[in-house]
């Protein structure tokens, strides 16, 4: 009972404060925290980015290797994100198989940067439907203060643009790596997700861990570097009307836009 009449009581104050137009962190409902990337953090990877968004922080690395292609898409290569908050980041976090939260996190930025095609998989075909180049993106939340989806997603992609991709040969239809030889990833597009949540009738920008807890709804939206939206994502119990819907798309692009400027940095 008492958490619950604490949990009303931070609402309330939240909610006192967005009439007027601020926040907690005295951020207005359309700014995001400060944003920060460091590339090249982790040696031994193909590429890595450290992120830091407010006091969220996430560590990525990127391995890249021969593989065998998807059975349905050998004229592919392959991406898989993956994710984890470790038991520092946050008391409430115990080790063990990721729940249904850290699941969610993983496909929302693997989705980001699949469907806007960030990366030509199909200039990762080694020999089609045998053997092809695969990439696999971990991400690691090493301190959880809130909107998770977008300091992991910046935090890939940034590693991705930090990548040198070995070359392979295929010989006696094995691939052989060459060495001393490497490229740049192909990559097409830079994907930017921007997350909002709704609290009452109002729209914030990078939600922190005490708006996350009294949210009504949250939704995620990425973008590629021509402005289309590719692909979205609804989390929490409450829902989002067609007007607001139309202002979070808006605002995703808006912000998208400063984001991805960050980004091209690292090209």
């Amino acid at each position: 009972m008492e958490s619950v009449i604490l949990d009303q009581l931070k609402r309330n104050k939240i909610l006192d404060l967005l009439q007027q137009g601020k926040r907690l962190d005295g951020r207005s409902l359309d700014e995001q925290r400060p944003l920060i990337i460091e590339t090249g953090v982790i040696p031994k990877a193909n590429g890595s980015a450290r992120v830091k968004l407010g006091n969220t922080e996430v560590i990525t690395g990127v391995k890249i290797q021969p593989d065998k292609p998807f059975p349905d898409l050998g004229d592919k290569g392959i991406l898989i994100c993956t994710a984890e908050i470790l038991p520092l980041a946050d008391p409430l976090v115990e080790p063990g198989p990721p729940n249904e939260e850290v699941i969610e996190l993983a496909r929302v930025v693997d989705r980001g940067i699949r469907e806007t095609e960030m990366i030509d998989l199909h200039q990762l075909v080694l020999i089609e439907n045998k053997s092809v180049v695969g990439i696999f993106i971990d991400s690691s939340v090493i301190d959880s203060a809130g909107n998770l989806f977008d300091a992991c997603s910046y935090a890939s992609v940034s590693a991705i643009l930090s990548c040198t991709v070995p070359k392979y040969e295929i010989k006696d239809e094995a691939p052989v790596l060459v060495e001393g030889v490497t490229s740049k990833p192909p990559v097409k597009t830079l994907p930017v997700s921007v997350t909002m949540a709704r609290i009452g009738d109002y729209i914030i920008v990078d939600p922190t861990k005490e708006e996350e807890a009294c949210m009504d709804a949250r939704i995620t939206i990425t973008t590629n570097s021509a402005g289309n939206i590719c692909a979205l994502q609804k989390g929490g119990s409450d829902g989002f009307s067609v007007d607001q819907l139309l202002k979070c798309s808006e605002i995703a692009l808006s912000v998208g836009t400063k984001i991805r400027k960050k980004f091209e940095q690292l090209m």
